[in-house]
């Protein structure tokens, strides 16, 4: 897919996308119906007497999912965690009982599951692969248990500002890394990506591609999550175009150049929290002023997923570079195409 994609000229981008990344019917319904499989598992066997919910967060509830990858995380809203304090303390246990009852259960219905235990003491995730009579082929599932700090919120409400208060609160007062909780917000990540057009999903798709072939040098070091990357494309969109259709060429130009210049990124979104609340300031005034890059979780004021030099960035802004000397930058008759203007920083 690599050669081909950077092969492909400028006017054929949206024909590449359609024909190596978009997934298929087949494959989306395929994943609903692991994501159902699990989720019913877990109220019947492991939540019976409760009102725990699963919500899935992943790519293809956002309408970016590629079309190779048969990946899934599901967010886990469980009773016993009313707190975030409680999530980080009862998670562990929780993921033990889902491994227990899964371990217990697999041998008397229609599938069959393997696992991959953390090697972490007070693991946060529970890795496994489904195979069901139903499914043409695995699905590997990340379980995340989370405490629903959002409640019943509706889609068109923003939250409390006391949510992210009580959430800076304890950042700064323990040991609590940033994003630890953004499990807890994991429907605004949802609704801020799937919201968007169709092209730009498929934008985010191509842009996703970038540094993470297995041939490539980024896997030499960890690199940043391709959330990261999907909110870069979205900023670069947001600043540069706006348009539902656009030229792809000169989206994923933009997006290149961006990376290019990660050291000096800084990013944030006003969606679900701003200025207003003397708390939230703060804090907020204090993560930009870190070391770039610097992209904050729009759910999640704690969530850097630029991640300063944490990501290897510099390794997707080699891969970057190299890309930008590409056919698919150069229009039918050969000339280059041009990028949007875009600001490195938006504050």
């Amino acid at each position: 897919i690599r050669k081909e994609q950077s092969s492909t000229r400028s006017h054929l981008l949206d024909k590449f996308i359609k024909d190596f990344l978009q997934p298929n019917r087949t494959f989306l319904d395929q994943i609903k119906k692991a994501v159902d499989i699990v989720c019913k598992f877990l109220k019947e066997n492991c939540f019976r007497h409760s009102t725990t919910k699963g919500r899935g967060g992943w790519s293809t509830a956002k309408g970016t999912a590629l079309k190779s990858s048969s990946h899934a995380d599901l967010v886990v809203f469980a009773d016993p965690l009313k707190s975030y304090t409680s999530q980080k303390n009862e998670r562990c246990n929780i993921i033990k009982e889902i491994h227990k009852q899964l371990e217990a259960c697999q041998q008397e219905k229609d599938f069959e599951v393997k696992f991959e235990i953390s090697k972490w003491k007070a693991p946060r995730v529970l890795s496994l692969t489904l195979k069901s009579k139903v499914l043409n082929e695995s699905v590997d599932f990340d379980v995340l248990p989370a405490f629903n700090a959002l409640g019943e919120l509706k889609s068109v409400s923003t939250p409390s500002p006391r949510i992210y208060a009580d959430l800076i609160y304890l950042h700064k007062s323990s040991d609590a890394l940033g994003g630890e909780f953004s499990t807890c917000f994991t429907e605004l990540e949802r609704n801020f990506v799937c919201s968007r057009p169709t092209k730009l999903k498929d934008l985010i798709r191509l842009t996703g591609t970038n540094g993470y072939d297995s041939s490539c040098p980024g896997h030499l070091g960890p690199l940043p999550p391709k959330y990261a990357l999907e909110l870069l494309t979205i900023y670069a969109w947001e600043q540069g175009s706006g348009a539902q259709d656009f030229d792809t060429a000169e989206g994923f130009w933009t997006v290149l150049e961006l990376i290019t210049n990660e050291q000096h990124l800084c990013v944030l979104w006003m969606v679900n929290y701003n200025f207003d609340d003397e708390i939230v300031r703060s804090f907020l005034l204090t993560q930009i002023q870190r070391t770039g890059p610097v992209i904050l979780d729009p759910a999640d004021p704690t969530g850097d997923v630029g991640g300063g030099d944490r990501w290897c960035w510099h390794l997707l802004a080699e891969e970057a570079t190299e890309w930008l000397l590409s056919l698919c930058f150069r229009d039918g008759s050969g000339c280059p195409i041009q990028s949007w203007k875009v600001p490195v920083r938006i504050i």
